[in-house]
């Protein structure tokens, strides 16, 4: 199975940016399958990296890989929502 690849732009330590990277690692940890590789860029640092990406509003989380390339843009608070748009593949506890 090919690395889920992940990127999350952030906007330097601002309550939302907070807010999501927590989101993020927690659903990681407890709901995903597999660790996934987790860039983060902060859009203060890299206003064109985020611009080329077509990211204009933080937080956004993209995967990167597997294709086809999806988003989401918020704090990630709703994980069920996160796991849908983005298609991830999570545990089955049963």
């Amino acid at each position: 199975m090919s690395p889920l690849i992940l990127r999350l732009y952030i906007a330097g330590s601002s309550p939302n940016s907070v807010q999501a990277l927590a989101n993020l690692r927690g659903i990681c940890r407890s709901l995903l399958r597999e660790e996934p590789q987790i860039e983060i860029v902060d859009v203060l640092d890299a206003p064109q990296r985020a611009l080329g990406d077509g990211v204009w509003i933080s937080p956004t989380l993209i995967r990167i890989h597997p294709l086809p390339v999806r988003r989401i843009i918020g704090n990630l608070s709703d994980q069920q929502a996160m796991v849908d748009a983005l298609n991830l593949s999570i545990r089955n506890n049963s």
